[in-house]
């Protein structure tokens, strides 16, 4: 079995990887064809006062169109960096050096890397994502200065496991957003938030139920065993840092600046916020836990241990380079997301999944189409813009929870980015593999997590 998992990852990585196109090219194609089919549907802007054209162009530019995901946006945008950042400190780096020479060879320092990466997704998935690249570095870094064949496309591929877990962890946007009504009619179109969430969900019927919290367990444990078993047998199959060119330059301290009067000001506002969130979650709760609470714990978290507000800036400044992709690309979600509403689309959409499903296999439709729409909407915000009215009308209708249908749809969105290239990025450029290196090692364990995902969907 774990010859044939190890060769079936070789054909995948030289194969599919020339297969996925620029996730803003992507972005504008769903543009595109959301226009068309509001054109082209019968029934689409039936109340219109205005030719179809001009409806459709008024949806699509106003407040509810391309603007309306400009706070949410940075709250996202707030998730990635402060994840950066705390993954930037120096206990965290002091840490990944530590355990990067325990390895004894790929197969083991892929599974160390896949349970790291999986287990800090569960936390927060900007965190996820660069300690799994920095900890994929090192230990290739380690094992090729040791004499150890090492295969270091697998490694890399390992510590991009945390965005395959990332919706059911303690920053999985979609349940994050749903526990305050407020928040989510931020996302969600008119009207929607209060017909379905009028008082919140709270996080023990999304992020803390059983159901997600067997799927969480139970990816923390196949995650690491697949990268395990997929260790290439053969020492030529092997791909050293070196033989693919990459080489590792030692990280340079950054000068600190602050000062000790800057130091404690620093440190002191990250206490400040960690105090902060002790008083919110006695006063409501860690189950009505948001977006806004979670970015302050890791904002504050991250100022502690650099305990330099020039070093926590200096990381800042590097995380801000990831955030293109979600300033750019989120207006253009919203767009897609006021034209359906506007359009009618969500509704007749809503009615087909509806129709061709049943209570029990809708959660099981609404995860399968969220994978696929994730391939076009490459992050978690954005597609539960776009499908979770879809999903929510759907699951009222057929009786299915408010909780298991936030999920499904979080669980869809995850799995296929082992598929689409667009979170990779900051891990591509610390580790310096390309998408290709990596894709067929994170398709494979994809199918796998499709049956899991599914399982748990299905008992529960």
């Amino acid at each position: 079995m774990r010859t044939l998992i190890g060769t079936l990852g070789l054909f995948l990585s030289r194969t599919l990887g020339r297969c996925i196109p620029d996730p803003f090219v992507l972005a504008i194609g769903l543009t595109a064809v959301t226009v068309l089919l509001a054109l082209v549907l019968p029934g689409t802007f039936e109340d219109a006062q205005e030719p179809k054209f001009e409806s459709l162009l008024s949806a699509w530019w106003g407040a509810a169109g391309l603007w309306k995901l400009l706070e949410f946006s940075m709250q996202m945008a707030l998730v990635l960096v402060t994840g950066y950042a705390l993954a930037a400190s120096g206990p965290v780096k002091a840490f990944i050096r530590l355990i990067a020479n325990a390895p004894r060879s790929t197969a083991t320092g892929a599974m160390l890397i896949a349970f790291v990466a999986t287990a800090t997704g569960l936390v927060n998935w900007g965190l996820a994502l660069i300690v799994g690249a920095l900890l994929a570095r090192a230990v290739g870094r380690s094992l090729e200065s040791r004499g150890i064949p090492c295969h270091y496309p697998l490694l890399a591929a390992a510590g991009y496991v945390g965005l395959l877990v990332w919706h059911g962890g303690l920053s999985g946007s979609a349940p994050l957003t749903m526990t305050d009504p407020l928040e989510a009619a931020k996302v969600l179109p008119a009207g929607v938030a209060e017909a379905f969430v009028a008082e919140g969900v709270p996080l023990t019927e999304t992020i803390f139920s059983p159901m997600n919290l067997l799927m969480s367990l139970g990816m923390l444990a196949l995650a690491p065993l697949f990268f395990f078993a997929a260790s290439p047998r053969r020492v030529e199959d092997h791909q050293s840092p070196t033989s693919l060119g990459i080489s590792f330059a030692d990280d340079t301290p950054v000068q600190d600046e602050s000062g000790v009067i800057g130091r404690i000001l620093g440190i002191s506002l990250g206490i400040a916020l960690l105090l902060g969130f002790g008083l919110y979650a006695r006063d409501h709760g860690i189950a009505r836990l948001g977006l806004n609470q979670v970015n302050a714990i890791m904002l504050g978290i991250g100022l502690v241990l650099h305990a330099s507000p020039t070093s926590y800036l200096r990381a800042v400044e590097d995380a801000a380079r990831g955030c293109a992709g979600i300033i750019l690309q989120f207006p253009l979600y919203a767009g897609v997301m006021g034209i359906m509403a506007a359009s009618g689309m969500l509704v007749m959409f809503a009615g087909f999944a509806t129709t061709y499903s049943s209570q029990s296999t809708l959660p099981l439709l609404t995860f399968a189409s969220a994978g696929v729409v994730n391939i076009f909407v490459p992050s978690g915000g954005g597609q539960w813009a776009v499908q979770g009215p879809i999903a929510l009308q759907a699951g009222v209708e057929q009786g299915v929870p408010v909780g298991k249908m936030i999920m499904s749809v979080a669980y869809g969105d995850q799995l296929t980015n082992m598929l689409q290239p667009f979170w990779a990025l900051p891990l591509l450029a610390i580790t310096g593999v390309k998408a290709r290196d990596i894709v067929g090692y994170t398709a494979l364990l994809m199918i796998i997590a499709a049956i899991w995902m599914s399982f748990t969907l299905l008992v529960f």
